[in-house]
Formats: structure tokens, sequence, C-alpha cells
């Protein structure tokens, strides 16, 4: 089949300009700022999804391709900078950092405005408030916690015990969820196509990985290393998902952002590991366009290169090797992908065979050949040789054939 080609009409709603309230900078949040701004901002859905219900003016659908053009103005902001990546701290490092921190969380309420922290509504310790996003952010952020203190031994996000911080209610109607480079954002949806982007505990997980991998790796958020990034972010937010839930491995459905959508749409998730490509198929939004195969890798200059799309490949990998190795994911298949991302010989701009390849190493120093062999099996079912030539693809215009018929 070869590699697609996509291009077309979102480069126009991609140059749309942030909105002029977006994100004022309080006293108290200073201490963040410089945090901030020294990292990718990496959002939960992909621009080419909220553009596609952008387009829709008239309508029942109308107020959410509002909500969608409203998202996209705001986000806009924060993927014109979103890369390059800044060097990765040296803080938590190492495979199995000790985990002798505290867990302390604080959720602030935006209140529908675009503003950070917020009022702070509920602190670690605390009870639940009723608010099902306060409550379910407060619950997520300590599930991920949960999942890298006792399995990985990793004391919190950075390594040296980073309060969890979280905003709920940001923005009107907003699309969205994301990891600013020093906490949780997530928007209340636009209630037509996207609910609360708090339900979902694999979306939790996965937004703090990303801030995992801004202090370990810090894979740059563009091509290959960004499709690394996000993958590695789904890795961990199913990681979380399962763990919370004690899922085995064949048990588990592998899905990101279950429950995100509404009944109107015609899909289960926003991805899928076990099957990518197969999300959801929807007459508004689309088919889920990513793929499982370096056959069908797809160059595009859109999304920083693809990067929500050519995470299906990684993903796919790694839920072969957790298919593989059998039990419980996040014990063997999570472990190896951890000491890679960790260990420090990963560099930021690794390609999908230079992260195969640590992936291979890791199996062989943590447990043995056989589980190589299935890692190293795995890759090649995707396509990707482990520790092979660099990858040439380049990225290119953005054709979407369903857009433009």
């Amino acid at each position: 089949m070869g590699s697609r080609r996509l291009s077309g009409p979102r480069a126009k709603i991609g140059t749309m300009s942030k909105h002029p309230s977006q994100d004022p900078v309080r006293p108290a949040e200073q201490h963040t700022r410089d945090q901030r701004t020294s990292a990718s901002v990496c959002a939960i859905v992909p621009p080419y999804l909220l553009e596609r219900l952008a387009l829709l003016d008239t309508g029942r659908l109308a107020p959410a391709a509002h909500a969608a053009r409203g998202t996209l103005a705001h986000d806009a902001g924060f993927r014109a900078t979103a890369f390059p990546w800044t060097e990765p701290s040296t803080t938590g490092q190492t495979a199995l950092p000790s985990a002798g921190g505290t867990l302390v969380r604080t959720i602030g309420d935006a209140a529908s405005a675009e503003v950070l922290p917020g009022k702070i509504v509920r602190r670690e310790g605390d009870a639940p408030t009723g608010d099902p996003a306060t409550d379910e952010a407060y619950d997520g952020l300590g599930a991920t916690y949960r999942l890298f203190a006792e399995v990985y031994g990793r004391n919190s996000i950075d390594g040296s015990g980073l309060g969890l911080d979280a905003t709920v209610h940001y923005g009107h109607e907003y699309d969205n969820a994301f990891w600013d480079g020093a906490q949780m954002v997530f928007g209340d949806g636009d209630g037509e196509v996207f609910g609360r982007f708090t339900r979902s505990v694999s979306v939790i997980g996965h937004e703090l990985t990303h801030g995992v991998t801004q202090f370990t790796a810090g894979l740059a958020y563009q091509g290959q290393s960004g499709a690394l990034n996000e993958s590695v972010s789904d890795v961990f937010g199913v990681l979380v998902e399962q763990y919370q839930a004690g899922q085995s491995t064949a048990a588990a459905s592998w899905l990101i952002g279950q429950g995100l959508f509404t009944a109107e749409v015609q899909g289960e998730a926003l991805r899928s590991m076990k099957a990518p490509g197969t999300a959801y198929d929807d007459d508004v939004l689309g088919k889920d366009p990513q793929p499982a195969h370096m056959d069908d890798y797809v160059q595009t200059d859109a999304d920083n290169g693809g990067v929500h799309i050519n995470s299906g490949i990684p993903n796919k990998a790694f839920y072969l090797v957790a298919a593989g190795l059998g039990g419980n994911a996040w014990e063997r298949a999570g472990a190896i992908w951890y000491r890679a991302l960790t260990d420090g010989e990963l560099p930021a701009t690794a390609d999908f065979a230079t992260f195969a390849g640590r992936t291979v190493a890791a199996a062989t120093d943590l447990f043995d050949t056989t589980a190589a062999e299935v890692v190293s099996g795995a890759w090649t079912q995707v396509g990707v040789t482990p520790g092979g030539a660099p990858d040439v693809r380049t990225a290119a215009a953005w054709v979407d054939p369903d857009v433009n018929s």
C-alpha cells in the first residue's frame, strides 16, 4: 500500500489566533510559569478530529462545530510553539528511582473561564466534593501516581515528588484536555460530541505521562519522536486504567478515551491500541485514521508531523508485546517500556527503530532472551526493525479524501 499522504483545508483552521483571554498568569501560579513554557503543551484530542467537526456550520451539530472552532483557536497558540522540546531534565532518569514521596493533589475550578489554576476546590485528603469533574480528576491523578510509584518505583511525575495539580471546568465548552508542562487542564466538552474529559482514567494517565516524558527522555514533539511521545502516553494511560481495575492483558479494552464521546457518535473511543484505525467510524467525524503498520505510515506536515496518527504503529507493537508476554501488561511489558523511556539512553529525536531497539535491550536487561524475542517480534509485525537504519519518511501536505470529496 505504501505510506499515505494527507493535506488540504486544515492549514487555514490551524492558523486561527489564540483567545485573548487565554491563560492569564496569576501570582499564585507564577512559580510554575517557567516550567510551563519550557515544554510542549500536549492535548488528548488531535487537531484533525476537531477540524472535521469545525466544518459543520449548519444543522443540529452547529453548536458543537462552534465549540470545536473555539478549541482549535485556543490550541493553535500552543501548537505553534510545541517543538522543539527542551533538553530533558536529569531528574528521575534512572530506571527505578526511589518512591519515598507523598501523593499531594490540588484541584482548581476555572468556572468556564480560561484561567489557571482557578479556585482551589479540593486538596489532598479532602472529602469528595460531589462535583463529578473535580472528584474524577482527583481520583485519576491518584491512580496515575500509584501506578508509577507502586509498580515502577517513581516518586511522582518528575521523580522527585512533584505535586499533582489539575484544573477542571476550563473554558466554555472546551473540547480538550492537556498537560501544560506543570499541571493538567480539563475541559467539559460541548455536550453534543464530547462529554467532560475527566471521565476517562486513560486520558488522565495519558496526559500526566507527557510529564514523565518531559522529565526523562524529552522526546521531541515532531514526526516519529513525537508519535513515540504520544504512544508512550497512550501506553501508560491504558496501564493506569488496567492497574486501577486489576485487568489482565486479555480482559482490558485497550481503548484510549473510552466514554469521551456522547451517544451521538458512532465510536468507542479516540484510539484503540489493540486495533488502531477502528476506534470510531462516524458520518460526521469520519473514520479513525491511525495505521497499525509502517506500510500505512501517514506522511503529513499537520499535527506536528502526524504525532496523533502514526502513534498507532508503536501502540500496536506494545499491545502485541503485552499479549505475547501475557498476564498483567504493567508487570513486564510496561516495565520494558518504562526502562526504555527512563534509562537515559534514548535520544530526544529517536525514531521508531531506535526506540524499538531500546525496548529489546530493556527486555534483555530486565528479563531474558525469550522476552526480548517477543519484543523484537512485535516490532517486526508492525514493520519496524529494532535498531535498524533511520527512517527517511518526511512530512508532506495533508489530504483528507473525506473532506475534499
